[in-house]
C-alpha cells in the first residue's frame, strides 16, 4: 500500500519562496536575468489561467458560492492577490493603518475616524487632542497623514473634515413604541439567533399588500442588527457573499469590491451611493423589518 502524500503547509510554501528569492539574488546578472524571465513567463501563464477560472466560476450560479469559499482560503487569496485578481480594499487598508497609530493618538487624548476615500484623498475626522491647534496636535495630525499615505497605495493626500456634534442617544423602546402592532408594512424576516455576532444572513420576505418578494440582508456588528435590501448600490447584485469586517465595521460587495459602512449602509468606495436600509425591530427572538407596500 502506498503511503499518503502530505501536502506542505502554507508556512512551508512561504519559506520555500523566501529561500528561492534569496538564492536568486546571489546569481550573477546574466543568470538572474534568465531566471527572472522564466519566473515572469510562468506567472503570466498562471495569471491568464486563473483569470479564466475566476471569470467562469463567477458566471455560473452553482460555482459562484464555491469561488467565494475558495477566496477565504489564505493560500488561494494570496495567489489571487499576487496576480492582481483580488485588489485590496483601500478602506480596509486605511483602517488597518490607522489602527497601528491609534495607541499613540490615545496616549495624547485623541482619536481619528476615516470618513471616506475619494479620488486618492482620505477624508478623516480628528477627535480630542488631535483636533486642537497646539504643536502636539499638529504632530498627531502628521502621524495620521503619514500612516495613510505611506501604507495605502490608493491614498495620496489626507483632508481633515470639521468635527460634528455627538449624536443624542434615543432609547430603542421609544422609537418602536408606536409600532408594536403587526401591519403597516412590518413583516417577520427570521430569528435573531440565526444572525451570529460578526455575521450576516439573508432572508426573503413578502410585502403584505403587494405580495412582492424582497431579499433582506441582516448584519450583526457588536450585537447590533441592521437590515438592508439585499442589493449592492453599484449594479443591484445580491450581497449574499459579502465580506463583513467587524474590526473595521465594513461590508464589502463580493462582485466589484464596493465597500460600505456596515452600520449605516454608506458607500465608502463611491460617496453618494447607499445601501437601502430597512427599519428593524426584534420582538423576543423574531426579527421584523418594515418594507414598502
Amino acid at each position: 500500500m502506498s503511503e499518503a502524500v502530505t501536502s506542505p503547509s502554507f508556512e512551508e510554501l512561504a519559506q520555500r519562496v523566501d529561500k528561492a528569492v534569496a538564492a536568486l539574488a546571489q546569481l550573477d546578472p546574466e543568470a538572474r536575468k534568465v531566471a527572472e524571465e522564466l519566473k515572469n513567463s510562468i506567472e503570466a501563464i498562471h495569471r491568464e489561467a486563473l483569470v479564466t477560472i475566476v471569470r467562469r466560476m463567477r458566471a455560473d450560479d452553482a460555482a459562484r458560492a464555491v469561488l467565494f469559499e475558495l477566496v477565504d482560503d489564505p493560500t488561494v487569496r494570496l495567489l489571487l492577490s499576487l496576480h492582481g485578481i483580488i485588489r485590496p480594499d483601500p478602506v480596509t487598508e486605511a483602517n488597518r493603518a490607522l489602527q497601528e497609530v491609534r495607541p499613540q493618538l490615545h496616549d495624547h487624548g485623541g482619536d481619528v475616524t476615516l470618513v471616506r476615500i475619494e479620488d486618492g484623498t482620505a477624508f478623516v475626522r480628528l477627535h480630542g487632542a488631535c483636533n486642537g491647534c497646539s504643536m502636539s496636535s499638529v504632530t498627531l495630525r502628521t502621524l495620521v497623514e503619514t500612516a495613510l499615505v505611506d501604507n495605502v497605495s490608493a491614498v495620496t493626500a489626507v483632508e481633515v473634515l470639521p468635527t460634528e456634534p455627538e449624536p443624542t442617544v434615543i432609547a430603542p423602546e421609544s422609537l418602536f413604541a408606536h409600532r408594536r402592532r403587526d401591519g403597516d408594512g412590518w413583516v417577520r424576516a427570521g430569528r435573531a439567533a440565526d444572525v451570529p455576532d460578526g455575521g450576516l444572513v439573508t432572508f426573503s420576505v413578502t410585502a403584505p399588500t403587494s405580495g412582492r418578494e424582497l431579499g433582506v440582508l441582516v448584519v450583526n456588528v457588536a450585537d447590533q442588527l441592521t437590515a438592508y435590501v439585499n442589493e449592492c448600490a453599484h449594479e443591484a447584485l445580491p450581497l449574499d457573499g459579502a465580506v463583513l469586517d467587524v474590526d473595521n465595521g465594513t461590508l464589502t460587495c463580493p462582485w466589484h469590491g464596493f465597500c460600505y459602512d456596515a452600520s449605516s449602509g454608506e458607500c465608502l468606495s463611491a460617496p453618494g451611493a447607499q445601501l437601502e436600509q430597512l427599519p428593524l425591530r426584534v420582538d423576543g427572538d423574531d426579527i421584523w423589518v418594515r418594507v414598502a407596500q
